[in-house]
C-alpha cells in the first residue's frame, strides 16, 4: 500500500464547488489504486458536501497523514477545523472561507516540506475572499511560491498533450507587458523543457509564443520580440533546449495541436487561458452546466509536487451537488504521475 504516493488535497474555498469535487473524485475507486489520498479541510465541511451530493463515504478524522486508512469507501480528512458548519453560505465571498481555504494551502505546502505527504493537490480558491481576510496574494501560485521561498517559478496548464506554460500569470496587462524580459522568457524555457522530460518526453519541442501581433512585423508594432524575447530563444538553443520562435499566437496553438510542438511558453494569462479552455470546456447551454471541465495546473519550479484544478470556484452552482469533477481528478492523476 505504501508505494502508492500519499496526496495532500487541499479542497479550497469551503463556500465553492471544492469539497464537492473532492468528495465525488474520492468516490472514484481508481483514485485510491494509484494513491492515497487525504483531504485538508474541515470535517463537517466534508460531511456536508458528501450528503448534497448523495454520497455515502465513511468520513474519518486523521490528525497526521500517518493516521489515515486510505481505503476505498474511506475518506480520511486531516480536520483543521475551522468552520462553523451552521454559518457557512456557499455562493458568497467571505473573509472566514478565504481565510480558511488559505490555511488548508498552507497547511499541505507544509506538510510536503517536511516530508510527510509525496504531492499537493489544490481546489479552487476565490482570490477575492483571501484578500478579504487580509492575506494579500494574487492567486495559488504566488501563495505556493513565497511560502515555499522560492523565486523563480512557472504556471503550466495542460490538458494531454495540449500544453501552456507563463510568463506572467496574475498581473495587469501593462505590468505583464513589463514583465517580458530576456532572463525571464529563458527562465520559463528552462522551466518547460524540465518538467516534460520529469514527465518522459526525451527532447521536448518548445515553442516561444510573440507578444504583439505579428511578432511585431520586425519592430513596426512593438520591440519585444526583438529586444527580449529573440535573444532567450537563442540563448536556450546555446544550452541545448529545443526552442523555436517567436512564433504568433494566433498560429502557434494550432501547431501544437497539430503535433508540431510539445508546449508554448506564453507571455502573460489570457493568451494562454482562453487557448486551454476553449478546448477543455464544454458549456452546456441546455442543462446550464458545463459537460467538460478538462486540464490541470502544475506549478513548475517548486522544490515539491504541486497540481490543481483549472478552473475557479463556480459560485452559480456551489452547494447544489452539481459540480463536474473532472478537474479534480486529473489533477489527482498528475500529481500521481509527478511523484
Amino acid at each position: 500500500m505504501k508505494t502508492r504516493p500519499l496526496i495532500g488535497i487541499s479542497v479550497g474555498d469551503p463556500a465553492g464547488i471544492g469539497p464537492e469535487i473532492t468528495a465525488k473524485a474520492l468516490n472514484l475507486r481508481e483514485i485510491y489504486d494509484i494513491c492515497r489520498p487525504l483531504v485538508v479541510s474541515d470535517l463537517k465541511v466534508m460531511e456536508a458536501a458528501a450528503r448534497f451530493c448523495g454520497l455515502s463515504p465513511r468520513l474519518r478524522s486523521a490528525a497526521t497523514p500517518a493516521e489515515g486508512r486510505y481505503e476505498y469507501g474511506t475518506i480520511d480528512v486531516l480536520d483543521l477545523n475551522n468552520i462553523d458548519i451552521q454559518k457557512l453560505e456557499y455562493k458568497k465571498v467571505a473573509p472566514v472561507t478565504g481565510k480558511a481555504s488559505f490555511e488548508y494551502i498552507r497547511k499541505v505546502i507544509e506538510l510536503a516540506l517536511a516530508g510527510e505527504i509525496d504531492a499537493t493537490v489544490t481546489g479552487p480558491i476565490h482570490k477575492e475572499a483571501i484578500n478579504c481576510a487580509g492575506l494579500h496574494y494574487a492567486g495559488h501560485t504566488e501563495i505556493y511560491g513565497e511560502l515555499t521561498k522560492t523565486k523563480d517559478y512557472a504556471m503550466m496548464l495542460a490538458d494531454g498533450d495540449f500544453r501552456v506554460v507563463h510568463v506572467s500569470t496574475h498581473v495587469a496587462l501593462q505590468e505583464a507587458i513589463r514583465r517580458v524580459k530576456k532572463p525571464r522568457v529563458l527562465r520559463v524555457i528552462q522551466l518547460a523543457d524540465a518538467a516534460l522530460k520529469k514527465l518522459g518526453l526525451a527532447q521536448p519541442r518548445v515553442a516561444v509564443a510573440g507578444l504583439n501581433p505579428h511578432c511585431g512585423e520586425g519592430g513596426l508594432f512593438g520591440r519585444e520580440e526583438i529586444d527580449e524575447i529573440c535573444p532567450a530563444i537563442a540563448e536556450a538553443r546555446r544550452q541545448g533546449i529545443h526552442a523555436e520562435g517567436p512564433i504568433p499566437s494566433d498560429t502557434v496553438f494550432s501547431r501544437m495541436k497539430g503535433g508540431l510542438y510539445d508546449i508554448v511558453v506564453v507571455m502573460y494569462h489570457d493568451q494562454g487561458h482562453i487557448p486551454m479552455k476553449f478546448g477543455g470546456f464544454q458549456y452546456d447551454g441546455k442543462t446550464n452546466t458545463w459537460s467538460t471541465m478538462a486540464g490541470v495546473n502544475i506549478t513548475l519550479g517548486l522544490p515539491i509536487i504541486r497540481s490543481s484544478v483549472d478552473h475557479g470556484v463556480a459560485f452559480g452552482k456551489a452547494g447544489e451537488g452539481r459540480a463536474n469533477p473532472q478537474s479534480m481528478v486529473e489533477a489527482i492523476k498528475m500529481a500521481v504521475r509527478l511523484c
